[in-house]
């Protein structure tokens, strides 16, 4: 086991990012910081240093406990490093979930396609008994 290792690399061997690649470009747009300071990510991690990674809606904080490199298993994530995050930030993502969009109450909101589509139909004059041509017909008035 080595002393230290690359933080992209740490970031996906301890299966906080799905792929390396997505951990490397998390590093460059600033979403990973260590001591408040953005990484860049070859910046060599150590144990017992504190990773802080911004995932919208809420930020994770990871103490290390291993410095590795090759992926490991589910199971053995326990012993690569300890979530330290705030309690505080887990209830900000409960929020965010029950404020979401998903359960819309229906008539409330933007209409969907759907109700979009209605709206229209219903208000078509040819549905009233107009024909476009009765409507602009000024042969009448004279």
């Amino acid at each position: 086991m080595a002393d230290t290792a690359r933080i992209d690399k740490w970031l996906w061997a301890s299966r906080i990012f799905k792929t390396r690649s997505i951990a490397a470009d998390a590093c460059k747009n600033g979403r990973v910081s260590i001591s408040g300071m953005n990484v860049k990510p070859s910046r060599p991690l150590k144990v017992g240093e504190v990773v802080d990674v911004k995932k919208p809606p809420i930020t994770y904080s990871f103490r290390v406990l291993k410095c590795i490199e090759m992926r490991v298993g589910a199971k053995l994530v326990p012993e690569i490093y300890e979530n330290v995050t705030d309690p505080k930030q887990y209830e900000l993502l409960e929020m965010s979930r029950i404020s979401g969009f998903i359960d819309r109450a229906r008539g409330t909101g933007r209409p969907t396609k759907k109700e979009r589509r209605a709206l229209d139909s219903f208000a078509e004059p040819a549905l009233f008994g107009f024909d476009d041509d009765d409507m602009f017909d000024d042969d009448d008035d004279l």
